[in-house]
């Protein structure tokens, strides 16, 4: 005789597993973990989801996640407005911050371009980036997509794009990290680090 699973259970579980990286065991886990917790942390954890979709925006000038428009980074005086730091996601915004090295602007392409996934420049928010270059006085673009084929795709096509333009157009160095051993590093890695080699 089969189990009968709560609608609710069932409900949830579904919904855990409608997110990225959660399969059916995982989304199982977690409804099963968030019942034994007390009501204080579901109900905070429900909260935090609608403060999320009711609060949270996207600015109009750069796409990044904001709560509200324009967002503190393009409201900021102190940051470098001659630069644009171009980017697939939030997250890398994010990223590049927390270095503490860039003090320039962004702009959130939300995605790359992947034919395979049926992306192509229209589903990104490259009319707005590109209407952005006419608008402000922009000396230099910074591509920082993800080192991929999508990414390397999009940076290629934003720069055939950009350069027409007059403004400087450049891409994050590639090479090898912190910690890596050569004989592990594969041969395009290789070859980009020789080619973005620096003076001691």
């Amino acid at each position: 005789m089969a189990a009968v699973t709560p609608e609710p259970v069932t409900r949830l579980i579904e919904a855990f597993a409608q997110l990225p990286g959660i399969g059916p065991k995982t989304a199982s886990r977690l409804t099963f973990y968030l019942l034994r917790r007390p009501a204080e942390q579901t109900e905070a954890l429900a909260e935090a989801l609608r403060d999320l979709k009711e609060r949270i925006i996207f600015c109009q000038k750069c796409f990044n996640i904001t709560e509200e428009s324009p967002c503190r980074i393009c409201q900021d005086e102190g940051r470098e407005r001659g630069i644009v730091c171009v980017v697939e996601e939030p997250l890398d915004v994010l990223a590049i911050d927390r270095t503490g090295e860039y003090r320039g602007l962004y702009h959130v392409l939300h995605g790359a371009i992947s034919p395979v996934e049926g992306i192509g420049p229209d589903e990104l928010r490259i009319n707005e980036l590109m209407a952005r270059l006419k608008e402000e006085p922009v000396q230099e673009v910074l591509l920082a997509t993800n080192p991929n084929l999508e990414g390397e795709a999009t940076a290629m096509y934003l720069a055939r794009l950009i350069q027409p333009m007059g403004i400087r157009v450049t891409r994050l160095a590639r090479g090898l990290p912190i910690g890596g051993d050569l004989e592990y590093a594969d041969a395009v890695t290789l070859s980009r680090a020789l080619e973005g080699r620096q003076e001691m």
